[in-house]
């Protein structure tokens, strides 16, 4: 792959990895709560927080994949924040008790290889 196409591939990748975690928050919210160690007999509240989850990951991914070369800008000039923001989240559930270390682990690592996508993406972009 040429390096100028690394960019623009981590910012498809990355659109993937959002549009289909959030398909499955939103639309499978028990078995993505499994994935994380949660019981969602036992909490159902999560199921809530996960749908909400999933509705504003596919709306990020969408705008990666965007049309409009600003809308994709801005999206991915979000990205670095948003990732860094679910690996803190995720690794402070998981010191904290929150979330199951498995669980919190695996959140920790999808978020943490979703800002390097990000931030190789973020190459693509002109300088303000």
């Amino acid at each position: 792959m040429r390096a100028g196409k690394l960019p623009s591939s981590a910012r498809v990748l990355l659109a993937g990895v959002r549009i289909v975690n959030g398909a499955a928050s939103l639309f499978a919210p028990a078995t993505f709560a499994r994935r994380l160690g949660v019981e969602p007999e036992t909490n159902g509240p999560a199921l809530y927080a996960l749908r909400l989850f999933g509705v504003r990951t596919i709306f990020i991914g969408a705008d990666l994949l965007s049309r409009s070369p600003e809308v994709r800008a801005h999206a991915l000039r979000q990205a670095v924040r948003v990732h860094l923001s679910d690996a803190l989240a995720a690794a402070i559930a998981g010191a904290t008790g929150l979330l199951p270390r498995k669980g919190a682990r695996t959140a920790l690592v999808t978020s943490s290889m979703n800002t390097v996508l990000a931030v190789i993406a973020q190459r693509a972009l002109p300088p303000r």
